[in-house]
């Protein structure tokens, strides 16, 4: 693994996520250098003073100058995407060949035709770590943040192999999960796994606030699974219309298979065709099934609870013991790896409601924090 103490990194925005990698390496690689372009003054101060940021630059002092990354090993675009046109010319001929470029986003296809436009294919190692917050900001940022989450890493057919294993490399370091894939097939797995799911829930809510009475009783009694398969849809708009802009090709490649299979089963509960009923259901239940339960989103009715934890020896046996202690039985316990849309870094699943909210009592009165 490459001595990452010795590497100077840069950070074009120091958001949520682009706080969280600069406090990661801060934490592992203290001796390392960080220089930072943030628009506003004050996040770039309280980077700064946190002792994250080594020096850097606000667009008080002017536009991005890419030459205040030229001896830059990784930069990181954690700016919003509609910037990442300006962000990547102002960068073009100030990287030093063994530079590494990464950005952050959730769709890869636009950053990468944007890259190949201005000839830094051979720089770019695409990132995705899938990890999140509804707290925004530097200022909510925090090293554990990104520790066991997925982080996808995908280059460009021109990506030399050593940049990519080093990006591996320092994924792993930041104790993050990589999974090498593609920018194509980034985006079509994202497209299945996340933003056809969201099309999906919000459609399913529109139907249901369209086909209500007047007194609204599909409302007043909708809970349980409804709320539990629609939760997603209380996402921001505005992020979604974006994704859906930018991927906009793999979501309707996807939402017509879909409609399709809505389609087939539709066919079949019309025919009253039993079996072809049953199988629809009985194959989504056993591939549903095979799902790595801490991999997934909260479920209600599962009496969960996800809770804050940083990666050191002794963390999980202190909140297992906290809760067996008083006499509280946990069902089932794992790490979330893939925490996009679900906060909390440890999935603990009890037995009966009143077992979880003593839990969170116990938890919260313990400092933890609490999803």
């Amino acid at each position: 693994m490459s001595d990452f103490n010795s590497f100077r990194f840069g950070f074009v925005g120091l958001g949520l996520i682009g706080g969280s990698i600069a406090k990661a390496i801060r934490s592992y690689w203290p001796m390392a250098e960080i220089i930072a372009y943030n628009p506003s003054r004050d996040t770039l101060d309280e980077a700064i003073h946190d002792g994250v940021v080594n020096a850097g630059a606000c667009s008080e002092d002017g536009p991005l100058d890419g030459a205040l990354f030229e001896s830059c090993d990784i930069v990181f675009l954690c700016a919003p995407v509609q910037k990442n046109a300006e962000n990547l010319a102002a960068l073009k001929g100030h990287l030093k060949p063994s530079a590494i470029l990464s950005d952050i986003g959730s769709t890869k296809r636009d950053i990468q035709e944007q890259v190949e436009r201005e000839g830094l294919s051979s720089f770019f190692v695409g990132g995705h770590p899938m990890t999140g917050s509804e707290r925004t900001r530097y200022h909510n940022s925090r090293a554990s943040l990104l520790e066991n989450a997925y982080y996808i890493v995908a280059p460009t057919d021109e990506t030399p192999k050593e940049k990519t294993e080093c990006f591996q490399a320092f994924v792993k370091g930041i104790k993050s999960i990589p999974l090498v894939i593609s920018c194509p097939f980034h985006d079509y797995a994202v497209a299945g796994i996340s933003h056809l799911p969201h099309v999906v829930s919000a459609g399913l809510v529109n139907l249901v606030k369209h086909s209500d009475s007047e007194d609204a009783v599909m409302h007043a009694i909708a809970a349980g699974g409804f709320k539990d398969i629609t939760r997603i849809s209380s996402s921001s708009p505005v992020m979604w219309e974006q994704i859906c802009m930018t991927n906009g090709d793999n979501i309707i490649k996807l939402l017509d298979s879909y409609m399709e299979e809505l389609s087939k089963i539709r066919d079949e509960i019309a025919e009253k065709n039993h079996t072809r009923v049953f199988d629809f259901f009985d194959s989504a239940k056993n591939y549903r099934d095979s799902f790595d339960e801490t991999s997934s989103g909260a479920h209600n009715l599962l009496h969960l609870l996800f809770v804050d934890i940083e990666d050191h020896p002794g963390m999980l046996a202190e909140v297992v013991t906290l809760l067996a202690v008083n006499a509280i039985s946990i069902k089932n316990i794992g790490i979330t790896h893939n925490r996009e849309y679900q906060e909390g870094t440890l999935r603990v699943e009890f037995y009966s409601e009143p077992d979880l909210n003593e839990a969170k009592d116990i938890l919260t009165t313990r400092n933890y924090t609490i999803h």
